[in-house]
């Protein structure tokens, strides 16, 4: 049986997929890692707008799926690198046609929303490495 968040069964496999990177921040934090591995400071650095609660919770949701990996190095101060796993690394098509789709749409997307298409999301510089 497939199981979901609250050991709910999945009632359709996009639900699986969706579960895992759904989100508002999940799907760019992936793009990020895409591109290398990153500190915390970096990625929290690269979204601003996350906040740092947010960040470490989706970070531990994707680190739980098996998802990210999360690296812990033995200095002082401590360094904590994420990176994709070879898991993580399957959903790189995925990220890439959700980038792709909301390139072309993001303009009619934000005109339909916000009755301007000037609010276009600025475009992610980390798609070339969701191609590799």
């Amino acid at each position: 049986m497939r199981v979901g968040k609250g050991n709910m069964p999945y009632g359709c496999p996009m639900e699986v997929t969706l579960d895992v990177i759904g989100g508002k921040w999940k799907g760019i934090i992936l793009g990020l890692l895409a591109e290398k591995k990153r500190r915390f400071t970096e990625i929290k650095r690269e979204l601003p707008e996350i906040t740092q609660r947010i960040l470490t919770l989706q970070l531990r949701e994707l680190e739980a799926d098996g998802i990210i990996s999360r690296t812990i190095y033995q200095e002082v101060p401590p360094k904590v690198e994420y990176a994709l796993t070879d898991f993580g690394r399957t959903l790189k098509p995925i990220l890439l046609a959700m980038h792709e789709w909301g390139e072309r749409y993001g303009g009619e997307v934000a005109e339909r929303k916000h009755g301007s298409g000037k609010n276009q999301p600025p475009a992610c510089d980390f798609a070339p490495f969701l191609k590799e």
